[in-house]
């Protein structure tokens, strides 16, 4: 790692590692695209829970602060990418038989694939998005060809500012965050004032009729759209992705996730009150997707609308954004403990990684093509879940094997929490896997099952593959350096 003393010359020199570069307010920029995760599943959620969505995003986000700080402690103990970098580091078994299969390396790196996919999705499904709304500015029904032209925009302008690295992301952050959060805040808190907002459509349709009549089926589903809550409003733990980037991590990342959580929390629950409040569930459902546009042309009016919308669309690049940065860093992280092949673990003069930087670019651009948000959301959701799960056994680990006894911990989460831990891992593996499986066959058949277990299950093959290979690799080179050492020893 760089010392913080060095200039910028002289840091210039080390590469293949992050670098000490943001502290907590940069932090909480970078990550603060997450309040858009809203968008996309205010639409899919609408249907089943009618405005008791409101609820679930409010316990979707006092539930993520329940997990994130244990990632949070466990991020800064490790100095560790994350839930990613976490699980590899804590699972991961030392001095291992090499020739032996090591379980604890293989649950980080399936911990790792899983997250990592979660955050990829978030690319196309917002990429897309961002597409739509664009398209609707000018009257234009959405298409591939519109979705792939604006993705490439996007993909391009984020690619370019991250080679440079975290600060650079930060500071694009900056922009956008002073474009968009608060313009956000101010579409959902106008119709509170000029008299759009209506509590009757709130109320009117406010329990699902789910609730007339609610069995053990019920509650499964429940689950699973908690499930799919939990992918919008507990994102906010991307400010642990950045643990080995930090400053001052024990002071640093505390403050961003507590001050990103709390924005998390107000931010939901307010926009998804008023949106409800305006439209109410047909009017939700009738717009689809482009949920604001109705409520932006009322607030501000058919020109002002436009002004409205694009400061929209840049939220959307901000979490995409988000996205990007912290993919390529859970991709960095699985390379270097030889979980995804090596070349992924190289950075530029930046401590910008690089590689990863463009196969993230490249996967994002395959999956835009596809043009449905809901099944790539409900999929990556899956993801998402076995990956917090993991998370959470990692933490229980963390605390409790002897190894990591005397670790310096920088910052501690408050007395309990390995008990809050424990239930949390048993809720995400035990009923949120579940429930999201049976919601994504009511939803969208069995098809949806199998493509997002699949997506999954395919790392699980390349995975042994690829250690096969090191394995050989190592073996080969063994022998050369024997040869090698043989052929020049002393001549007689």
């Amino acid at each position: 790692m760089i010392n913080m003393g060095e200039t910028k010359t002289e840091s210039k020199i080390t590469v293949n590692e992050l670098v000490k570069s943001i502290d907590w307010k940069q932090g909480l920029i970078i990550a603060m695209g997450v309040p858009i995760l809203i968008l996309p599943s205010l639409y899919d959620l609408a249907e089943p829970l009618y405005a008791f969505g409101i609820v679930i995003w409010g316990i979707s986000c006092v539930q993520g602060f329940l997990q994130n700080f244990a990632i949070g402690e466990m991020s800064v103990t490790f100095q560790a990418s994350g839930v990613p970098g976490c699980a590899q580091k804590v699972f991961t078994e030392e001095n291992a038989d090499p020739n032996k299969f090591n379980k604890g390396k293989f649950i980080g790196a399936f911990c790792a694939w899983n997250y990592w996919f979660t955050w990829s999705a978030v690319i196309p499904v917002f990429s897309i998005l961002a597409a739509g709304y664009v398209a609707a500015l000018f009257g234009m029904e959405t298409n591939m060809v519109i979705n792939i032209v604006v993705s490439l925009a996007i993909y391009l302008l984020i690619f370019l500012i991250g080679l440079r690295g975290l600060a650079s992301g930060a500071k694009l952050g900056t922009i956008l965050a002073a474009i968009t959060i608060i313009p956000l805040v101010v579409i959902a808190v106008i119709p509170f004032f000029n008299g759009d907002f209506s509590m009757s459509n709130i109320t009117d349709q406010f329990l699902p009729p789910m609730f007339d009549k609610f069995g053990g089926m019920d509650a499964m589903f429940l689950f699973g759209t908690l499930a799919i809550a939990q992918w919008s409003a507990c994102g906010w733990e991307t400010t642990a992705v950045y643990g080995p980037e930090y400053k001052n991590p024990g002071k640093d990342l505390p403050k961003a996730m507590i001050a990103c959580g709390l924005i998390c929390l107000f931010v939901y629950v307010l926009v998804a009150t008023s949106v409800f409040g305006v439209l109410g569930v047909d009017g939700v459902l009738d717009n689809g997707y482009m949920t604001f546009i109705p409520i932006c042309e009322s607030a501000f009016g058919h020109y002002g609308m436009y002004i409205a919308i694009l400061l929209l669309v840049a939220g959307l690049i901000m979490i995409i954004q988000t996205a990007f940065l912290g993919t390529s860093r859970t991709m960095y992280t699985m390379a270097k403990e030889d979980n995804m092949p090596r070349f992924f673990g190289t950075t530029n003069v930046y401590g910008a990684p690089v590689s990863a930087m463009v196969f993230q670019f490249i996967f994002g651009m395959c999956l835009v093509p596809l043009g449905s948000p809901g099944m790539i959301l409900a999929a990556s959701s899956i993801g998402f879940c076995l990956a917090n799960g993991i998370a959470m056994l990692a933490f229980i680990k963390s605390r409790l094997d002897p190894r990591f006894k005397n670790l310096e911990r920088p910052w501690k989460c408050p007395r309990g929490w390995l008990g809050i831990a424990i239930g949390m891992a048993f809720f995400q593996i035990c009923l949120l896997v579940p429930g999201l499986t049976y919601y994504s066959y009511i939803l969208y058949g069995i098809e949806g099952v199998i493509v997002g277990y699949a997506i999954l299950l395919i790392y699980i093959p390349f995975y042994f593959v690829l250690q096969r290979y090191y394995k050989n690799r190592e073996k080969q080179e063994m022998v050369e350096e024997k040869t090698s050492n043989d052929d020049s020893g002393p001549q007689v």
